[in-house]
């Protein structure tokens, strides 16, 4: 994982709390800042940044991150249960409640919508990958496969292969379901 300097700061701070480390490890988040959070892309390809406020808005951690002009992005809460919930530019997330150390943010004017494993999901751009799908499903790449489930009689479910992506796009609501893909040993 790659390290991101705060340009403001000129240095990512030796002092930040690792929210992250700190969830994972079972450990309560001090009451005060520096923190350091994760924010990733449509690949879930992931930065840690420093934030100071501990109730930071999505137009914070936008900025914190860079994103500017901060109105031509979506930002969105990675939670603890693999859910993605938007956070609006004036609305506030607490970095101190267990779960809230993860972010993604896009570069669009709106969020698609999709259904993974029985649980709906918001998503920041039109196309998504059978690799972002699985990993959002937080399953093994190599050993699960994921499909779109095709809800028209006699239509079979679609495999999505790893690098193939997606269209969310399309009128109505995607459904995706993973499974472990049938191997015959030989």
């Amino acid at each position: 994982m790659s390290v991101q300097v705060n340009e403001e700061h000129g240095r990512l701070e030796d002092d930040a709390v690792d929210v992250q480390a700190s969830v994972r490890e079972g450990r309560p988040v001090r009451p005060h800042g520096p923190y350091r959070i994760a924010i990733g892309n449509d690949r879930l390809e992931f930065v840690q940044t420093i934030i100071h406020d501990p109730v930071p808005s999505g137009r914070q951690v936008l900025l914190e991150g860079s994103f500017k002009p901060v109105e031509e992005h979506l930002v969105f809460q990675m939670l603890r249960n693999g859910e993605l919930e938007e956070l609006r530019l004036d609305e506030t997330t607490d970095l101190r409640s267990a779960g809230v150390e993860k972010f993604l943010v896009f570069r669009s004017d709106r969020s698609f919508r999709f259904e993974l494993d029985g649980t709906r999901q918001e998503w920041g751009g039109p196309l998504i990958s059978g690799a972002t799908l699985k990993k959002l499903a937080g399953v093994d790449l190599a050993t699960y496969g994921v499909w779109q489930e095709v809800r028209q009689p006699g239509a079979e479910d679609r495999l999505i292969a790893n690098d193939e992506l997606v269209d969310l796009a399309a009128p109505g609501v995607e459904w995706f379901f993973t499974g472990l893909m049938q191997t015959t040993e030989g």
